[in-house]
């Protein structure tokens, strides 16, 4: 990995009021340890940004020169970056400091080589499981990456990390059986149902009047019947 240079200044004093007056001034705060003693010690957000844009994984090596003091160099790594929820500038950053002839644990970035059988052949889609592993090394010996061959994946077929090749003098400590990558099929067109062209009127049902039963007098002419005006009846021969 290339290693790059950050110059960090010392600061006095610790809270959050002078974290914000650091950060009203254009400085972020920043801890160095793993050193003798842990340091306060304030960075350049502009640098850190610059430094890590279009870098692959987490894990940053960096030559740390003290401004003004005649500190001399140390070898650190970026271990942690804090940021603000809502306005995403940056607000710390953890600073570890490493020794050449020791081996450190960090995170390097996965990535995917080659275009999947099962994506050229069939159309399926490539995903990437696992974007970062945990790796051993000596600082010198951190690769900027770890390339995972995904070119014999059929749909179905999962790459795990005993298929990846470590550079050497790089320990992956991910488990063997953990997948880095997987094949899945394409996704399935969704079938719309054609709308309706018009809605359909139920016409009102008819009822017809029922036929009465032998015997039995119709009830409408029954009830016409009772609606007419009895015939008087004809006065009885005189005797």
């Amino acid at each position: 990995m290339q290693m790059q240079e950050l110059t960090i200044k010392r600061r006095e004093g610790t809270g959050k009021q002078l974290a914000k007056r650091l950060r009203r001034e254009g400085a972020v705060p920043a801890i160095l340890y793993g050193g003798a003693k842990t340091e306060p010690v304030t960075v350049d957000p502009r640098a850190v940004l610059k430094m890590i844009s279009g870098h692959e994984g987490t894990t940053q090596l960096l030559t740390l020169k003290f401004d003004g003091d005649g500190g001399g160099t140390r070898m650190a790594i970026i271990r942690a970056m804090q940021f603000d929820p809502v306005t995403e500038r940056l607000l710390h950053v953890d600073l570890q400091e490493v020794s050449p002839d020791k081996p450190i644990t960090v995170r390097v970035a996965v990535h995917p080589v080659g275009e999947a059988v099962g994506v050229r052949d069939t159309l399926g889609i490539l995903n990437l499981v696992l974007h970062e592993l945990m790796v051993s090394c000596l600082p010198a010996a951190i690769p900027e990456r770890i390339d995972a061959d995904v070119s014999n994946l059929a749909i179905g077929d999962v790459l795990t990390i005993a298929n990846l090749t470590a550079p050497a003098g790089v320990r992956i400590l991910n488990d063997p059986g953990q997948a880095v990558a997987t094949v899945s099929p394409p996704m399935a067109e969704e079938v719309v149902a054609p709308a309706a062209t018009a809605a359909v009127t139920a016409e009102p049902e008819v009822l017809t009047e029922r036929k009465p039963k032998e015997g039995e007098e119709a009830p409408a002419a029954a009830a016409e019947e009772g609606k007419k005006p009895k015939r008087p009846e004809k006065a009885e021969k005189e005797k």
